[in-house]
């Protein structure tokens, strides 16, 4: 299966929500609005990329920017966003906040791994994933792309269908998920 597919099918099924990326995970918003049937399921995506930008996003200033309780904040603010702006036809139907935030290759000096960490929410459930790069296997479009599928992934997940990007975590990469 490929992004298109997956979001082909991702506009299939009900379900609405909202998808806040910071850091990379960008060709997810991509893939989904490429294909016909975005407003059956996104609400809102945006991308708070300056520090400042997420903070006022997420109503607090975080101790760490790129971590998994930063992704799950994320994505529970997000949820909040899809609450506020679904429609009265919306009904009972699933509203899920995806969120992510990642440092990746850069340009410049940066210390620590290049990483990502994906989370999820529809207020009863939750999930996500962190992936941990190896900084001499891939470049800053290859890294977006992985970071990519796991958001898709995730509302994939959100909305309970099965199908799955395949990853291509290399040996020497961590993939881990997380509650």
């Amino acid at each position: 299966m490929n992004p298109q597919e997956l979001a082909q099918k991702l506009h299939s099924v009900p379900g609405r929500g909202c998808v806040v990326v910071t850091g990379a995970g960008i060709q997810a918003i991509g893939d989904l609005f490429v294909e016909p049937g975005t407003s059956r399921t996104i609400l809102e995506a945006s991308v708070p990329y300056a520090r400042k930008a997420l903070d006022e996003f997420v109503g607090i200033r975080a101790e760490q920017h790129v971590s998994a309780e930063e992704a799950m904040l994320i994505a529970r603010s997000a949820l909040n966003r899809a609450q506020h702006l679904a429609d009265e036809e919306d009904g009972a139907q699933l509203l899920f906040g995806v969120g992510c935030t990642a440092a990746i290759a850069t340009d410049r000096v940066r210390r620590g791994e290049d990483r990502a960490h994906v989370a999820w929410t529809d207020g009863v459930r939750s999930g996500g994933a962190s992936i941990w790069f190896d900084k001499q296997a891939r470049t800053r479009a290859d890294e977006d792309a992985v970071i990519s599928a796991i958001v898709l992934n995730s509302i994939a997940e959100a909305l309970d269908i099965e199908e799955r990007l395949e990853l291509g975590v290399l040996e020497t990469e961590r993939l881990d998920g997380f509650d």
